[in-house]
């Protein structure tokens, strides 16, 4: 018996697939430009044709940003968060607030069970550098341990599924503490959902971590309602 021969993709589908690996592996940096046309084509053994086709697929899907005259920019790490990203400058800040509050209490209850004894130490020394970066009045830096300590617990639920629902909240998240800081009585260093979750993370307490988060998520909704 003869065996049909495998069929082989089209390149642009493979250099599409090369693509999206270098953006979700970290090697091009999100909000950075890739390297540019000629350098790709030699890298990648392809013509120009074959690799713009693979770089406006992943533009309509929202992963790369191609700027006219400018270059191509990274905007988000999968399709996922690319149109996630798309999606968040739709609603408001309570419905992203209402979404998160499901994703947050299940990555919490997840974290409880299966985060490790490195997990809750990188955990805590982000909870430290987001202290003093807000005591140094350090808002960027500060913004930044804040989101990656959440997205942390995320991924320290053990379900890479949901990490990588919770990461497309990156961007959106980042800007809406940002602004937030800015209003009277904001406060930068809530212990619930920080301290107080990470301590029930630790003690496997899974009821208490989901306590954590719900009270911390509800008083941002109060806070946003006033």
């Amino acid at each position: 018996m003869s065996l049909s021969p495998s069929v082989r993709p089209p390149l642009a589908t493979e250099v599409t697939a090369k693509l999206r690996a270098m953006v979700h592996s970290g090697e091009w940096p999100l909000d950075q430009r890739i390297p540019p046309e000629p350098e790709l084509m030699a890298k990648l053994g392809v013509s120009r044709g074959t690799l713009r086709e693979a770089v406006k697929a992943l533009a309509h899907g929202g992963m790369l940003e191609v700027r006219r005259g400018d270059g191509t920019y990274v905007r988000a790490t999968s399709e996922m968060s690319g149109a996630a990203r798309r999606m968040y400058q739709d609603h408001t800040e309570q419905h992203i607030l209402e979404v998160r509050l499901g994703l947050d209490t299940q990555a919490a209850r997840l974290a409880a069970r299966h985060a490790t004894d490195d997990d809750v130490t990188a955990l805590r020394l982000l909870l430290s550098t987001r202290d003093q970066a807000w005591k140094n009045g350090d808002f960027e830096a500060w913004a930044d341990a804040d989101w990656r300590f959440h997205e942390g617990i995320a991924r320290a639920s053990g379900n890479p599924l949901l990490h990588e629902l919770y990461a497309s909240f990156g961007a959106v998240f980042h800007q809406d503490l940002l602004r937030q800081r800015r209003r009277p009585g904001f406060n930068g260093l809530p212990r619930d959902g920080h301290e107080t979750l990470l301590d029930a993370i630790d003690r496997r307490d899974q009821d208490a971590a989901v306590a954590s988060v719900n009270r911390n998520l509800n008083s941002c909704a109060e806070w946003l309602a006033e």
